[in-house]
């Protein structure tokens, strides 16, 4: 079995074709970029240049893995339509794999809890925190979009050691250095295994598609976990005009009111003056 993975859910973007067979695992080719240039530029330059070295026919994969989300909205849209056209086009389906899942997977084999961060922006980080057991990826807390005290809070809880990765390291790394996870031990992924990995995103797929776990192009949809910013505008604008609204109508409302009791008090004078 031949799974091709794309990961273009950070700033990374990441190609890589892994073979398994049944029993053993082989990255054939993996491919990642971490530069200025945007995934829609690189993503399928990479994959022709892998496909080129190792002599792929992209006819014989029997998968295409996708880092699912959550991550960069742009960069999310760009990998699902990158696998989904290529399932489409290759009649393959589509192995669905959670970014921070993968994010984790750098780190298999560790003793320590694995807590990837992703800057969400918005003082936000994607997230959660996971384990290996018995050499299986295990999810203590699954994904989710929190404040960085939170996830340092479920961390605290715990009370076991901890390793960091992600882009979100750098941003939150003094905050949690002086302040969220004083008294703790913890530490940092080194640059090597810190960011999205294709062959993570792979690696974890062999086990998905074992399981059964796979779906067409026409099924898969990222897994953003929040609302975009224009989704949220549009939303705030939809809040207001409804305030908006309701206020109006809430004012025409008293008016109508005050015009039928002026009427009434009119009404009530005019016939005690008849008497």
């Amino acid at each position: 079995m031949k799974i091709l993975a794309l990961d273009s859910s950070g700033l990374v973007a990441s190609v890589a074709v892994v073979e398994d067979d049944g029993v053993n695992s082989s990255l054939l080719a993996e491919y990642t970029v971490n530069y200025k240039k945007t995934h829609s530029q690189t993503l399928l330059p990479m994959l022709d240049e892998i496909a080129r070295m190792i002599e792929l026919d992209l006819n014989t994969i029997d998968a295409i893995a996708v880092a699912a989300g959550p991550g960069s909205f742009t960069g999310l849209r760009i990998g699902s339509a990158t696998a989904k056209g290529l399932g489409l086009a290759l009649d393959k389906p589509l192995v669905h794999v959670p970014t921070v899942d993968a994010l984790a997977y750098n780190l298999y084999g560790t003793d320590r809890v694995i807590c990837p961060l992703m800057d969400a922006r918005r003082n936000q980080v994607y997230t959660g925190i996971y384990e290996f057991r018995n050499n299986e990826l295990s999810v203590i807390e699954p994904q989710m979009a929190v404040g960085i005290e939170v996830i340092a809070g479920k961390l605290r809880a715990l009370g076991r050691e901890v390793v960091f990765l992600g882009d979100g390291v750098p941003v939150f790394r003094k905050a949690l250095m002086e302040e969220l996870m004083q008294g703790m031990d913890f530490s940092f992924a080194p640059a090597h295994l810190n960011k999205q990995r294709a062959g993570a995103v792979a690696a974890l797929a062999v086990s998905y598609v074992r399981a059964g776990k796979i779906e067409t192009a026409a099924e898969h949809r990222p897994d953003y976990l929040r609302p975009s910013q224009a989704e949220r505008e549009r939303a705030e604008k939809e809040a207001r005009e409804k305030a908006e609204k309701a206020k109006a109508e809430k004012a025409e409302r008293v008016e109508k009111e005050k015009a039928e009791e002026q009427k009434e008090q009119k009404e009530q004078k005019e016939a005690g003056l008849h008497e």
